[in-house]
């Protein structure tokens, strides 16, 4: 896949101050011819590629699969890297890419100022480092939550520490907005572990089982670590929730109504397919959902794996241009000039694309020096 279409194509955009933004607005009328007429269950199914379209509050998501090969002593692979554009390598060659890595895959040091990272890891290992001087690897199920408010550099390298056997990774990062009052807080970075995120096993009246994980929000009487402060998703009227769902072949699961106007829309990525309130959705497609009824969701011959962005539209102008997210293109100057001069409190790491002791194992040092230590 061409990096155009990668979720970091604006790296060397970003650090070259150029005088573009892309401005899209949440605001504005429109006249609806079908206004009288009730509202499909199910709505805008089309094909997924690598970036993924959301909605509001949703910036995007990017759905990072690659089956790396065994790791070498420095934790990159062990496999030879000719043909590979490196440093902008998203090409899909032997099941895998470095992206903007050269040793080990990743992203090195990079901005961003005005929204939220949220990092879903299936399979695999990331390390962090930010400028704020915190620190982490994490993985394996756990969910990653970085609110980079006024500001904040950092990396997401992904380190190869199998050396006797592949290192598969899969992983959703999910860009979430922040409400204009909240787009120059301090930066917050947070760990959800996989062991503290509610698993809810349902079955169906043949006795097939649709597991859901709520890495974000509440379904049911099951709700998630709480988010960052600043967050648009603390507020629990906003409903912002985060759903992967595996459902084994053939069963069938109701997703339950929610409030009317949020915005609700389903990412179907493995399987053959599934059956959205009688509409069939071929594997690697996603569909918008009505928020307001319940949905009822049947898988088809195979396993299925799909994910639910939802919540309440924030509703306000957009710019964006690279890394920095903003509302208007005066702001998004100033993002530009700020990185120039104070480089968002520096780079304390000696490298910009560290990863950490192989020896550790999921771990998290925070800026105010709090710790937290997992195991693999």
């Amino acid at each position: 896949m061409k990096s155009t279409t990668n979720r970091r194509s604006f790296l060397q955009k970003a650090l070259a101050l150029t005088s573009g933004a892309i401005v899209i607005s949440k605001t504005g009328f429109s006249f609806n011819p079908n206004a009288n007429q009730e509202e499909p269950t199910v709505s805008n199914i089309k094909a997924l590629g690598f970036q993924w379209e959301t909605k509001d509050p949703f910036l995007f998501c990017v759905h990072h699969e690659d089956a790396f090969p065994k790791g070498n002593e420095k934790m990159g692979p062990a496999a030879s890297l000719s043909g590979r554009d490196l440093g902008q390598d998203f090409m899909l060659k032997d099941g895998w890419r470095m992206y903007h890595g050269r040793v080990v895959p990743g992203f090195p040091g990079h901005p961003h100022r005005g929204f939220e990272t949220i990092t879903v890891v299936r399979k695999g290992l990331v390390d962090h480092s930010d400028s704020l001087g915190a620190s982490g690897r994490y993985g394996n199920g756990d969910v990653q939550w970085m609110t980079a408010g006024k500001g904040v550099l950092h990396a997401e390298m992904f380190p190869l520490l199998n050396q006797d056997k592949d290192n598969p990774l899969e992983l959703f990062q999910i860009w979430l907005n922040l409400p204009a009052k909240n787009k120059m807080v301090d930066p917050h970075f947070k760990m959800m572990w996989n062991e503290y995120l509610p698993k809810i096993t349902s079955v169906d009246n043949n006795g097939k089982k649709t597991q859901l994980e709520v890495a974000v929000g509440r379904l049911g009487n099951e709700k998630s670590p709480a988010p960052p402060p600043n967050s648009w998703a603390a507020d629990p009227n906003n409903d912002v929730a985060i759903y992967n769902v595996r459902m084994e072949a053939g069963a069938s699961w109701k997703l339950p109504k929610t409030a009317k106007g949020v915005n609700r829309t389903l990412y179907f990525y493995e399987g053959s397919e599934i059956i959205v309130d009688g509409k069939k959705i071929p594997h690697y497609h996603s569909a918008d959902l009505r928020e307001d009824v319940d949905i009822t969701i049947e898988s088809g011959t195979d396993l299925s794996h799909f994910l639910i962005l939802q919540g309440k539209p924030i509703n306000e102008p957009v710019v964006q241009h690279g890394p920095f997210v903003m509302n208007n293109k005066q702001q998004i100057r100033e993002a530009f000039e700020d990185y120039q001069r104070t480089k968002f409190g520096g780079w304390p790491w000696g490298r910009m694309d560290p990863v950490h002791d192989r020896r550790l194992e999921r771990f998290a040092i925070h800026a105010d020096g709090k710790e937290e230590y997992r195991g693999i």
